[in-house]
């Protein structure tokens, strides 16, 4: 019996913005001390391919690790599986806290024109729970898709 072998290529841009579409879920690691693992969370995000920018709307606990972190670097991870193959992104970079932005900032215009999925896994009703939005502008940014193996 012979194993079935993985073959992957990688996504052009076109493949890259229309897979992360205008947004989705995807999982944001935090870099931490070389001795720890890095701090990692589902999120939900948005995406706006003309400005090429990734929109998260991060929750802020005061008893939150988040606050310390959000200034380290990142990398955000975006997967998902049908029936005939998987696909994934990966982008890099250090978040741009947008909050205190002009409005007429293109990070604060880009951000109007996606919509963040709501998700809500939080403890507490959505109203009491702070939240602060950021955007990454990645320093690398790079898509990989399944194709048929050839027997």
């Amino acid at each position: 019996m012979q194993g079935q072998g993985l073959r992957w290529l990688q996504m052009t841009d076109d493949e890259i913005d229309e897979f992360l579409g205008r947004g989705g879920t995807g999982v944001l690691s935090f870099a931490t001390g070389s001795d720890e693992p890095p701090v990692s969370i589902p999120i939900s995000y948005g995406y706006n391919a003309d400005e090429g920018l990734l929109y998260y709307q991060l929750s802020t606990p005061q008893d939150s690790r988040k606050a310390d972190l959000v200034d380290k670097p990142v990398s955000f991870v975006v997967y998902d599986q049908t029936d005939s193959r998987w696909e994934s992104i990966v982008a890099t970079g250090t978040l741009d806290d947008i909050e205190g932005k002009p409005y007429e900032s293109s990070a604060v215009q880009g951000m109007w024109a996606i919509e963040i999925p709501r998700v809500d896994i939080f403890e507490r009703p959505r109203e009491e729970v702070t939240f602060h939005f950021f955007s990454l502008n990645p320093d690398t940014l790079t898509g990989r898709k399944e194709v048929p193996s050839r027997s």
